[in-house]
């Protein structure tokens, strides 16, 4: 009998456990560029809801009542036609930056790094920087004093931010002074409260938490983004060439002499990623882009005394070439840029005319299906209408209404009186019933054509303009 071998069981996660990243602070020229990028984001951001305009909120998409406000813009649902466009165009534009210059969005604008970006500047000037927050992390129960007061007044700090941000969030859809009120008397709705605590929650923990896991793992562009570079595409991008074969060294060494790169191998580069990658490995997806190993590697190459550019945005055609990054300028407009830039302008031209050309006034105009036609004291023959007038101006409008097309034709409102002016309040849907008869007798039965002309006053600030619109539509005339 022949006995089996044993057989070794082996266990292995698929899933990486997640270590703790510390990035290290570092400054210079793309440092500086992304705080204002944060402080011009953020100001847009907090500021617009309570931007004034024409006595109500500047920016306000109000679901309830379903208008949308922007600036002197007001849209309906039934303009959206417009936020096709917007979202369209956003979509190109994100298609152009990338192949002109990779994931510039992710590293100076995207809401998840700079909110990354607020929430590590304030742990760093509660705990420190990169090793003094690695040694407070490393403390062992039970925590000391100054351990708790630090992660408490960090978290509270990061808490007061996020609800803050859940609070002016909520504020583009509901007017944020109302929301102020409501918050103060703690009378606020369920939706409200609902979005509030969500929102909040969301900010505290992608920028507090989840931070580069964000980027690496739920982001979609992160995943599409290599198919829309090339060797031309300017990208975040280490120098093999001249930093291999990469060593440490003192500064008093001739490296010619070593036969090494300009590369120390100070792992600094890593050091200060947000998504601690090794950017010296070459391109990855969970780079962003936000240029602080550059800052990091010029300030190393200053102290040694070696040329800046190490790590630069740059394409890989330059390095590979050896070329200067004005040569790389000169092949900016390739293909793709163009076809990109040429629909842009294109859809945008389309949007700003139908956005100057757009009348503010819409009339609808729709028969009765409960009854076609009617007899009223056997002397006239009435058809029964519904005008639907939506006036998205934000001035009130009065509307003089006539019908032709047959003789004598009347128009009656539901009680029976003639319909001489409609009145329209700014920004306003309304729905009237009409009624419109002839003589009963002066014509054979059937349909016939109308056209019913409105002529439109609209009052603004200091000026009337007039302007006509016709519609067309049918009379109905008994057997």
């Amino acid at each position: 009998m022949v006995k089996p071998f044993p057989i070794e069981v082996i266990e292995e996660s698929l899933y990486e456990i997640r270590e703790k990243i510390y990035p290290r602070s570092v400054t210079g020229f793309f440092a500086r560029w992304r705080i204002v990028c944060i402080v011009v984001t953020q100001a847009l951001f907090y500021g617009l809801p309570w931007l004034s305009w024409n006595h109500r909120q500047a920016v306000l998409f109000d679901l309830v009542q379903r208008k949308f406000y922007i600036f002197g813009l007001v849209l309906w649902p039934q303009d959206i036609i417009y936020l096709t466009f917007l979202l369209i165009l956003s979509a190109l534009a994100l298609f152009l930056f990338t192949a002109v210059a990779g994931r510039l969005f992710c590293g100076y604008a995207c809401p998840q790094t700079v909110y990354t970006e607020i929430f590590m500047w304030i742990e760093r000037r509660i705990e420190g920087d990169r090793f003094k927050r690695m040694a407070l992390d490393d403390q062992s129960w039970p925590w000391g004093i100054l351990k708790w007061r630090k992660k408490i007044t960090k978290h509270f700090l990061w808490i007061l931010i996020a609800v803050y941000t859940g609070f002016t969030f909520v504020g583009y859809f509901t007017p944020i002074k109302v929301l102020s009120i409501a918050i103060g008397s703690l009378s606020l709705g369920p939706w409200q409260l609902f979005w509030l605590v969500f929102y909040s929650f969301a900010t505290w923990g992608n920028a507090g938490f989840m931070r580069e896991q964000v980027c690496k793992y739920m982001c979609p562009y992160a995943r599409f983004q290599s198919v829309m570079v090339d060797k031309d595409t300017f990208l975040v991008t280490y120098d093999k060439l001249r930093g291999e074969p990469r060593g440490s060294r003192n500064k008093s060494d001739d490296q010619q002499l070593l036969g090494l790169g300009d590369c120390v191998d100070c792992s600094i580069c890593v050091q200060v990623c947000p998504t601690d990658i090794d950017i010296r490995d070459g391109m990855q997806y969970m780079c962003i882009g936000c240029g602080a190993c550059i800052d990091a590697c010029n300030q190393v190459m200053d102290k040694l005394a070696y040329p800046k550019g190490l790590i630069r945005y740059t394409t890989e055609n330059t390095v590979e070439n050896k070329v200067s990054n004005h040569h790389a300028l000169q092949h900016i407009l390739r293909p793709r840029v163009l076809i990109y830039t040429t629909i842009i302008v294109i859809l945008t031209s389309l949007f700003l005319i139908s956005l100057i050309a757009r009348n503010p006034l819409r009339i609808d105009i729709m028969r009765d299906r409960g009854a076609m036609a009617r007899e009223v004291d056997g002397l006239r023959v009435e058809n029964i209408y519904r005008i639907q007038i939506m006036n998205s101006s934000e001035y009130p409008m009065r509307i003089h209404v006539h019908a032709s097309g047959l003789d004598d034709l009347h128009i009656l409102n539901d009680r029976g009186h003639e319909i001489d002016e409609i009145q329209i309040e700014p920004s306003s849907n309304h729905l009237f019933p009409m009624k419109v008869s002839t003589e009963l007798g002066e014509y054979h039965p059937g349909s016939y054509p109308i056209r019913f002309m409105f002529t439109v006053h609209e009052l603004l600030e200091k000026k009337v303009v007039i302007r006509e619109i016709s519609e067309k539509s049918s009379f109905i005339v008994l057997r």
